[in-house]
């Protein structure tokens, strides 16, 4: 799997979501069983592939047919389970669309989809999460998932999210984070790829969340529900479902006060 992830950092991003269409159809052939469940789209495989950008890959990590990652999988089941996002009418901003929802959320008629990326050949249109072309209080609900970690200054940005975001609705943005440090690390004067994998966990990232994430959000005018995964699967699923104990999501609403 060195091939796999000398393409992870080496291919430009563009142009890897391109490849992986072709990829996502040949995969699944070789990884067919029943020890693992893609809850996403049902299909089931004796192992999935590792993932990571670094030295260390993630073992059963990618799912072949979705594309859907552990964060991704997460997703899946908390809005399955614990929302009414399948059946109410909502407009959604999906900054950075992922390709394992992509489809799925296009063919959802109750749904008013928008996709948004920088520089992605998926999405709708191009936009700068920190400068975004909208009016206030214009969407029902935002993902934005490992995008801050990107960004140079994600708090402008979490800014303009809040900002779109309308009063009764909810934004999810997830990020890369490690529970073992209090504080995020930062440094813009890090610039060397190498240097930023180490520190960051990847080449193409600015910061690493400590536990401090939380509080950065409600800084920034948000009220954080914490989702904690360890609270709401059956021990079987964690497995059957390849999901870390310690993932959390944050459900992000508008403070009363804004």
């Amino acid at each position: 799997m060195s091939l796999y992830r000398l393409a992870l950092n080496h291919i430009p991003r563009p142009l890897l979501i391109r490849l992986s269409y072709v990829f996502k159809w040949i995969a699944p052939l070789f990884l067919s069983g029943d020890r693992f469940e893609d809850p996403i789209d049902g299909k089931t495989y004796r192992k999935l592939l590792p993932y990571g950008y670094g030295k260390v890959q993630r073992p059963n990590a990618l799912s072949p047919s979705s594309h859907s990652l552990e964060r991704h999988r997460l997703l899946w089941l908390y809005l399955k389970r614990e929302t009414d996002f399948f059946e109410r009418k909502r407009s959604l901003l999906h900054i950075a669309p992922e390709q394992c929802f992509l489809d799925l959320f296009r063919k959802m008629e109750q749904l008013e989809y928008l996709t948004a990326d920088l520089n992605s050949p998926i999405a709708d249109i191009s936009l700068d999460v920190q400068q975004m072309p909208f009016e206030e209080d214009c969407f029902d609900m935002i993902l934005c998932n490992h995008v801050l970690e990107h960004v140079p200054d994600d708090r402008k940005a979490m800014r303009e999210i809040l900002r779109v975001l309308r009063p009764e609705g909810l934004a999810i943005m997830q990020v890369p984070q490690r529970f073992d440090w209090e504080k995020t690390l930062e440094d813009p004067s890090i610039t060397d790829r190498a240097e930023r994998e180490r520190l960051f966990g990847q080449y193409d990232h600015l910061r690493m969340y400590g536990m401090d994430y939380p509080k950065r959000l409600q800084e920034e005018g948000f009220e954080v529900e914490i989702y904690d995964i360890s609270a709401h699967l059956r021990e079987e699923e964690f497995t059957r479902f390849a999901l870390p104990k310690n993932e959390m999501l944050y459900i992000c609403r508008k403070a009363r006060n804004n």
